[in-house]
């Protein structure tokens, strides 16, 4: 039996439209709940740092790397940098990680 590419497509499309067009559909009040309001008020945030983490390690020659990066970049961070200044520290840190472990022999 043959796979048919334009019903997987057509049956993505379904399921992406309900995602988008239930939650506009089914409520029509304005939210009260507190614990609600705050849940999806850190949604986009929460969704973009389980996206962006995994890139962060995977990105470089190797994990530690990619570790170093981001602890220097929380750091920063912490501190109340600017976003420029926690990636120039980030991706410099990387490239010093990488220039070390590569002038040692490590990797």
């Amino acid at each position: 039996m043959r796979n048919n590419i334009y019903i997987y497509i057509l049956v993505m499309a379904a399921v992406t439209y309900l995602i988008r067009a239930l939650p506009l559909t089914l409520i029509r009040k304005e939210i009260k709940n507190k614990t609600m309001r705050s849940f999806l008020y850190y949604v986009p945030y929460v969704t973009l740092a389980v996206m962006t983490f995994p890139a962060i390690l995977t990105a470089t020659k190797n994990i530690g790397s990619g570790i170093a990066g981001f602890v220097a970049a929380v750091l920063i961070a912490l501190r109340r940098g600017s976003l420029f200044l926690v990636s120039a520290v980030a991706c410099v840190t990387v490239f010093l990680w990488e220039l070390l472990f590569s002038y040692i022999g490590m990797y």
